[in-house]
């Protein structure tokens, strides 16, 4: 099993910049991927980014390129996510996932059942 536990959530203002950080622990393989989810009030839970384990492979949804960098530390099991400027519609719960993709394209990153999530970190960007 492979536990992530999710930090670096909070309030921040239309244009402003947070860092999200996950740490994973317990059974985490060499070629284990990781990533972000989140999920808006009333909306379904969307692909944000993901990281292959060598960082060779990094995958973002359309609506974060340019403003969000995924980044990974492997020697300390962790993996970030840089949000700048920020906008209200990026408000969500954020949710740390990873998995064993036995595909290396971001069409299959995107679409992958990623087997371990974290508990979500709560985003709110003010207007």
């Amino acid at each position: 099993q492979v536990q992530l536990v999710e930090s670096g959530g909070g309030l921040v203002q239309a244009g402003g910049s947070l860092r999200l950080s996950c740490a994973a622990s317990g059974r985490t393989f060499s070629s284990i991927a990781m990533g972000w989810f989140r999920q808006a009030p009333g909306k379904e839970r969307e692909f944000v980014a993901a990281i292959s384990w060598s960082g060779n492979r990094i995958c973002y949804a359309d609506f974060v390129k340019g403003r969000f960098t995924v980044s990974r530390d492997n020697a300390n099991n962790t993996v970030h996510l840089q949000m700048n400027s920020l906008k209200p519609e990026d408000t969500a719960v954020y949710y740390c996932v990873a998995g064993y993709p036995v595909s290396y394209t971001c069409t299959y990153y995107r679409s992958y059942e990623y087997a371990y999530w974290g508990q979500g970190t709560q985003v709110t960007v003010s207007s």
